[in-house]
């Protein structure tokens, strides 16, 4: 099943759900051309914040991803707090639902390091692309090698971008 990454973004943000966009998703945000086939978010885990989640995703029958499917999983507030790191299909597609992240923490670690960009047609937290690639770097993946090298590439751009606004700037003055 293809993710819907449109309509589990719009699912989130309509229910007032705190997450930040991290992974594959983020990275595209950024301006990476690589694919990727889940959305990874890292969620608050404020007892508010993950009844709204639960409430948000319950429509969607989200379900372990991988697991044999007469394993017994109730979707709710209580198996969320009991744990921290889902990987869920649910009828929308591939999520995963992070409490933490390896190189970077929890949400309100990681909350200094995001920005506000357009993915999917809405607007959402996605992490910065420095931190981005600092948490890939810390996953040590070798998939993360490649898209670090990307992501790079893509900061490097932007920079050089800056420098040169900066220069026209200042000699225009």
């Amino acid at each position: 099943m293809e993710t819907d990454f449109r309509g589990l973004i719009r699912t989130l943000s309509q229910a007032a759900v705190e997450f930040i966009v991290v992974g594959g998703a983020a990275a595209i945000g950024h301006g990476s051309a690589r694919l990727t086939s889940d959305l990874d978010i890292v969620y608050r885990r404020t007892p508010e914040n993950i009844s709204r989640l639960v409430s948000a995703l319950a429509p969607l029958n989200p379900y372990l991803r991988g697991a044999p499917p007469n394993l017994p999983f109730r979707w709710s507030d209580e198996t969320i707090k009991k744990g921290l790191n889902f990987t869920l299909v649910t009828s929308r597609g591939a999520l995963d639902l992070l409490g933490e992240i390896t190189g970077g923490g929890s949400y309100d670690d990681i909350v200094p390091h995001s920005l506000t960009l357009k993915l999917h047609g809405s607007e959402c937290l996605c992490l910065g692309i420095e931190y981005l690639i600092k948490v890939k770097r810390a996953a040590g993946r070798p998939k993360d090698f490649e898209a670090i090298a990307e992501l790079e590439a893509i900061l490097e751009e932007r920079q050089q971008a800056n420098n040169q606004n900066l220069k026209a700037n200042s000699s225009s003055q």
